[in-house]
């Protein structure tokens, strides 16, 4: 088994998971097969009690395991089933030491974070690296893991998983383990000069705590120079062709199509012994096809998504998802309009009336109107409004759980004069 550890630095939300689903998209390319591990050094045992506002979307797994939105990515780019255990957080492990503990598993010995909670650690990866997770049943060659630390690198919780892998790197051997440090580089409006020093700082930090990324794949606004490639190269302790560059795109889509430019395929050959071709394959040259075609789009289709937790994209990863693969399905482009289903209540008018008519101006011009779940009562008279517009002017609606329940009382109230 080989592994592949994606670790970050700097900040969260630079694209992390996208980027280790990419890695494995490539190396599924090549013919492997590819299995993908989260670790989240939260303490709940899953993301099913998290507010959406806290991690975005819960993604449930076919075995009903609610967990990170990531693994939804890792599902989408690699095409493959992953389970409950192929989540790890800090609750589970912590859960799992203390019934073995308590059953007597340790012969009374002092149950300490380092050897037991980092041997669980490593024992859990081990073992789930194996679990088929394709079609034809067979076992995972390579295991995409993907630890998310906040984005930084010495966060006081991810220390025993840091731990746990410094020692790892030796059990499996060093042509088995591989790290991959994602960091961003920021480039200041005053200045317009790309930074390196948050890049240096955070794989010093890395350093520190005994892991040396093999890789460092470097987030940025806008396409990074050949000179600031060399001065993180100089800096880090790496090669030039070790250091890699993801720029801003328009599409996702678009990322293993960078990393396969940038000649990740012949580093992990080389670095990991794999035996695979140095041309990309027809999947790779499908996927770019597709890339290509999402960014030639011309024709639009406006959908408005009527829901209470606007704030945050991620908070309705999958109907975003969704909606963008059907609509690339159909060669059209998607726009997607968050419309706050409070901000179209007739409380809102009287409050703030310029929110209330810009709200229900994005819902009048929309193609199609699509209500997503929901939890309590705050909101639903706004969503009752949009399925209301959506009934009368004819158009097209689609109710996803509680929306589609508010579409029954919608229905009920004013065509039935149930109240």
């Amino acid at each position: 088994m080989k592994y592949i550890l994606v670790t970050g630095g700097v900040i969260s939300g630079i694209g992390k998971g996208i980027i280790a689903s990419s890695i494995g998209t490539i190396l599924k390319s090549c013919g492997l097969r590819v299995t993908a591990i989260k670790i989240d050094p939260y303490i709940n045992i899953d993301a099913g009690t998290f507010s959406p506002y806290e991690h975005g979307e819960v993604f449930v797994l076919n075995d009903g395991g609610e967990v990170d939105l990531d693994l939804g990515n890792y599902e989408r780019f690699l095409d493959i089933n992953l389970y409950k255990d192929n989540n790890i957080t800090t609750g589970k492990i912590y859960q799992h030491v203390i019934n073995k503990e308590r059953h007597g598993d340790y012969l009374g010995k002092t149950v300490q974070v380092v050897p037991h909670i980092t041997d669980a650690v490593q024992e859990w990866v081990m073992t789930q690296a194996k679990v088929p997770v394709d079609d034809d049943r067979e076992e995972p060659q390579i295991c995409v893991l993907f630890f998310q630390l906040g984005g930084t690198i010495g966060d006081i919780e991810g220390m025993p998983f840091i731990e746990a892998f410094r020692q790892f790197q030796f059990k499996a051997k060093r042509e088995n383990f591989c790290n991959i440090h994602v960091s961003l580089v920021p480039q200041p409006n005053a200045t317009g000069e790309q930074k390196t020093k948050p890049t240096q700082n955070s794989v010093r930090a890395l350093r520190g705590l005994g892991l040396s990324p093999d890789l460092i794949v470097c987030r940025s606004a806008k396409p990074i120079e050949m000179a600031v490639k060399e001065k993180i190269s100089m800096f880090c302790h790496v090669e030039p062709e070790q250091v890699i560059f993801i720029h801003d795109v328009s599409s996702t889509y678009r990322v293993p199509i960078l990393l396969e430019q940038q000649g990740i395929m012949k580093y992990f050959k080389e670095r990991l012994n794999l035996p695979i071709a140095d041309q990309p394959s027809d999947l790779l040259l499908r996927w770019k096809k597709m890339a290509d075609r999402y960014e030639r789009l011309l024709k639009v289709c406006s959908i408005a998504l009527v829901g209470k937790y606007t704030k945050l994209s991620d908070c309705y990863a999958s109907v975003f998802k969704a909606l963008e693969h059907s609509a690339l399905a159909i060669n059209h482009k998607l726009d997607l309009m968050y419309i706050d289903s409070t901000e179209l209540e007739p409380s809102t008018e009287a409050e703030n009336s310029v929110k209330y008519h810009q709200a229900w101006h994005k819902l009048c011009k929309a193609d199609g109107i699509l209500v997503p779940g929901g939890f309590g009562i705050r909101g639903t008279e706004g969503k009752l409004q949009a399925i209301s517009w959506a009934r009368t002017k004819k158009k097209p609606f689609l109710g996803v759980c509680l929306g589609m329940q508010l579409a029954v009382v919608e229905f009920a109230r004013n065509c039935l004069n149930w109240k």
